[in-house]
């Protein structure tokens, strides 16, 4: 039998903390919380969680420092649940390393299909477990870049992102493919996610993120993962 999914749940406002335990808790899942950043990140060092549905607005640091010190501590995939509905916050959260971005006040169906795709098993690479173009060598199994002889940790997203394009074998994903791949069929996900993406797997493998040599856009079209 398998063992449910760990969920933290980092939010201060009490009765939306204990809305979020009981719907997930009767989803089958086991919840832990935490009212304050510092609580979250204590949590994450001393055990390791499926997900992580973060608040940004929490009294003793912004969310987004969580991301960014979470990323250090725990692999889990970060689920930002924020009052903060503007393009700016929601870019830096996605840009920090957050998997998801959910608005208040938001429907628990999709939150939970959100959390079904973040909780999905990674990707199984059809070939090899690595895929090699010139400068440039992904390994899937450990999500790591090798780019010119430097390495590189990469998130679940940007290894699935890079072995989607590799797939391709240099054609153009188109867009509506990204999203349906990565972030899961029936998603909100747009555009602005998965630009925010390619940037972040940019800034990563790419010797000049600005004149990209390996992930190349495609005008209104999509992604191509430069094989030459």
């Amino acid at each position: 039998m398998t063992a449910p999914a760990k969920i933290l749940v980092v939010e201060d406002e009490e009765q939306l903390q204990r809305m979020l335990r009981s719907t997930l808790t009767q989803a089958g899942y086991e919840v832990s919380t935490a009212k304050t950043g510092l609580e979250a990140l204590e949590a994450m060092v001393r055990q390791e969680f499926g997900v992580v549905l973060l608040d940004l607005g929490l009294p003793d640091m912004d969310g987004k420092e969580v991301i960014s010190q979470a990323k250090a501590i725990s692999r889990a995939p970060v689920l930002v649940i924020s009052a903060r509905d503007n393009g700016k916050e929601k870019i830096a959260a996605l840009d920090l390393g957050a998997s998801d971005y959910v608005s208040k006040p938001f429907d628990a169906a999709e939150l939970m299909a959100r959390i079904r795709v973040a909780l999905r098993p990674p990707r199984v690479c059809k070939e090899d477990q690595e895929v090699k173009t010139v400068g440039l060598q992904i390994d899937v199994a450990s999500r790591r870049a090798i780019v010119e002889g430097r390495s590189v940790r990469l998130s679940r997203k940007e290894t699935e992102f890079l072995q989607l394009l590799a797939e391709a074998h240099g054609a153009v994903v188109a867009h509506e493919k990204i999203i349906e791949s990565i972030w899961g069929r029936g998603s909100d996900a747009d555009y602005m996610n998965v630009r925010v993406l390619a940037w972040q797997v940019r800034r990563k493998i790419e010797p000049d993120a600005g004149a990209p040599r390996f992930l190349i856009a495609e005008a209104g079209e999509g992604y191509r993962l430069n094989m030459d």
